[in-house]
């Protein structure tokens, strides 16, 4: 056990996001979303709601600062304005651990698991909500100020 890391990341998770560079993404997705054994890496957390997972991978990893978009969901059901609950708890997750003023941009489903498969990990959850599914892409912390 270690202080002030949130348990649900494993030393497998804490690996994946010590090792991914700036600018790479990482995919947190529902129980249902189809994972291509030739892709990224694959870590799974079955059983555990994607928002859980999200919460703990935003208490270590740092959003890009300097792109316009730095997290992305699914449109849902082809409707741009099909705005899920999920969203919104994407939203406050991310504006409580990282400030506000990020967006989350809504892409399609087809554009989402071609990031996805080009991430650097995937992170598959228990959630069995529909389009329960983001994208993050690793910042930097910035150096301290020299005394």
């Amino acid at each position: 056990m270690l202080k002030a890391i949130n348990p649900l990341l494993s030393p497998e998770i804490l690996y994946i996001l010590r090792a991914m560079g700036h600018r790479q993404d990482l995919a947190i997705v529902d129980a249902n979303y189809p994972c291509e054994n030739n892709g990224p890496r694959i870590a799974r957390l079955d059983g555990i709601p994607v928002t859980d997972v999200l919460d703990a991978v935003m208490s270590v990893l740092p959003l890009e600062r300097k792109e316009p978009q730095v997290a992305w969901r699914m449109i849902a059901s082809g409707r741009q304005d099909n705005d899920l609950p999920i969203f919104g708890e994407f939203q406050a997750i991310i504006a409580r651990r990282e400030a506000e003023g990020i967006d989350i941009s809504a892409i399609d489903p087809a554009e989402f698991k071609a990031r996805a498969q080009k991430a650097y990990a995937i992170i598959v959850t228990g959630e069995r909500r529909l389009y329960a599914n983001i994208i993050v892409r690793k910042g930097v912390i910035p150096a301290a100020p020299s005394c």
